[in-house]
């Protein structure tokens, strides 16, 4: 009698002992298990056509007449600037760094990129991930050019049909969409248009 006591006892001791012990494996293994990376999170450098990553301008180059561009707006208010690629600047307004900086020649930049900004600007953010794939949205620029802005396969951003290279691009309150050509209206694109055939 006294044998069955302890033996039932034991038994239990063991469940008890057993049940903990797989307890303990179970919340170790939970626990430890490596986190699963981001691969957004993974570089700190600019990845081109990224999705949604806030990346500052520190992280990145953006060239010096887009740098010219975020530098005329307001550091501490909510901007979204789609600033052409340097290689945009330079095919279709013929802004080089080589030539256009040049003192004699800075006035005129400086008032042609003022311009583009002014078509490339709406004040408020517009992030890549606030936008849903292949559906339109409407804003309008600074000098009231219409934007029409939309999100295309892998998140790259359009606007008014001009891909994005880059997209999300923060400085404080500014965020930077770049893309592969220059925002304008017909009458800048006429007037840009007539300057080149003068020079040839």
């Amino acid at each position: 009698m006294r044998k069955s006591v302890i033996l039932k006892h034991s038994i239990a001791l063991v469940t008890i002992l057993v049940t903990i012990c797989c307890i303990f494996i179970v919340m170790v293994t939970f626990y430890n298990l490596p986190e699963a990376k981001n691969k957004s999170n993974e570089k700190m450098g600019f990845d081109p056509i990224t999705r949604s990553r806030k990346n500052s301008l520190q992280d990145f180059k953006l060239g010096k007449f887009g740098e010219m561009m975020v530098e005329m707006l307001p550091q501490d208010l909510a901007f979204t600037i789609f600033v052409p690629s340097e290689e945009a600047f330079k095919r279709d307004l013929r802004l080089s760094l080589n030539d256009s900086l040049k003192q004699d020649k800075f006035n005129d930049t400086y008032a042609i990129v003022s311009r583009v900004l002014g078509f490339s600007a709406v004040p408020r953010t517009i992030c890549s991930v606030d936008l849903r794939f292949g559906e339109v949205v409407s804003y309008d620029s600074l000098s009231g050019f219409p934007l029409y802005v939309s999100k295309d396969v892998g998140g790259i951003v359009v606007v008014n049909r001009i891909r994005s290279e880059i997209v999300d691009v923060r400085k404080r309150e500014i965020v930077v969409h770049v893309l592969d050509g220059v925002i304008m209206d017909a009458d800048f694109e006429q007037s840009v248009l007539y300057e080149e055939t003068e020079e040839d």
